[in-house]
């Protein structure tokens, strides 16, 4: 048989089918190939895709053949399982960081990994649309800008944003451009940080990156290295709730029992326990003290108390009493 133009891609339009069409459950007969095939304008003979299996296999691709009449190849090897891109899928379409639209594109790129029979299983499990999702479309290339300024060790300059009453954006510092050197990108709360060096403040710094605008590189070379050196940068975070800034202290936290699982989950593993008598245990951690670390405190019930120092614990007795004030 004289061959057709297109039998140098052969080989690779017999793996894409088979990528689409079969899975564990799912396979695809030698006729149907060859109908593949043809409808791509290339003619194939039942013993050439035999001779394409089997090179696909020696490659490494983890091709099945069952027995008996009606049964065909299926691939089994893939990039991901489809539990790992149903995980994929969950964390893409809950974070808050990724807006509606890309994260419609991010999963439509992850479907695929998989079957076209598993994509559309997929599909009944994607639900955006109602999420709370960022609505700063150019947050992609803010990352982007950002890594490359890591990269080159230079500053950069953003303008920086809050939300007003009337769900327009109004530019902090009267639309002053910010000049930092950025260090690090770290995920919190559902958000994503830039760490950065602030030079005229002399301190270390952290913005969402999502409300970041008009993002550029200097020619300035980064500064603060030393204050990024003195990071922990797993304690950062575990320190600092929400991300809200505030003096750092030792903070020794009565708890019942019960909290043990909520200190550990909070505090990481290596959180300082002790027994402190039949129903409650104490724990020791550095702590930003913020309004935020009061909220988590009240959000407790009661169950987690500041035991020390007593000038925390009379700034929280503070922060409660305004609240009740507020109330009134």
């Amino acid at each position: 048989m004289p061959k057709s133009t297109n039998q140098k891609q052969k080989i690779l339009y017999i793996l894409d089918y088979l990528r689409h069409h079969t899975d564990e459950f799912h396979s695809v007969t030698t006729t149907q190939i060859i109908s593949h095939l043809s409808a791509n304008g290339i003619k194939a003979e039942r013993k050439s895709i035999y001779s394409d299996i089997e090179t696909l296999c020696d490659y490494g691709f983890d091709i099945v053949h069952g027995n008996g009449p009606g049964n065909g190849y299926r691939l089994l090897s893939r990039e991901f399982e489809l539990p790992e891109v149903k995980l994929l899928v969950d964390l893409v379409q809950s974070s808050k960081f990724i807006t509606t639209k890309k994260s419609r594109e991010l999963i439509g790129k992850l479907e695929r990994f998989v079957s076209d029979h598993n994509a559309h299983a997929l599909q009944r499990q994607v639900v955006v649309t109602d999420r709370n999702k960022t609505a700063n479309e150019k947050i992609y290339y803010n990352v982007d800008v950002i890594y490359s300024a890591i990269a080159d060790n230079v500053r950069i300059r953003f303008h920086y944003f809050d939300w007003d009453v009337k769900k327009q954006m109004q530019l902090r510092k009267d639309g002053a451009f910010y000049h930092v050197s950025p260090w690090l990108l770290t995920w919190d709360d559902e958000n994503y940080y830039l760490v950065a060096f602030d030079s005229q403040a002399g301190l270390m710094k952290h913005y969402r990156v999502d409300k970041m605008l008009d993002i550029e590189l200097t020619e300035e070379e980064r500064d603060g290295r030393d204050a990024y050196d003195q990071i922990d940068v797993a304690a950062y975070s575990r320190k600092t709730f929400g991300m809200f800034a505030g003096e750092e202290k030792t903070i020794q936290l009565l708890c019942d029992n019960s909290m043990t699982g909520v200190i550990i989950d909070r505090f990481g593993k290596d959180v300082a326990l002790r027994p402190y008598d039949e129903d409650h245990v104490l724990a020791r951690a550095d702590i930003a003290v913020s309004p935020q670390f009061f909220g988590w405190l009240t959000g407790l019930s009661g169950k987690v108390r500041i035991f020390s120092p007593a000038s925390v614990a009379d700034a929280y007795r503070d922060y409660l009493q305004n609240l009740l004030n507020s109330l009134q």
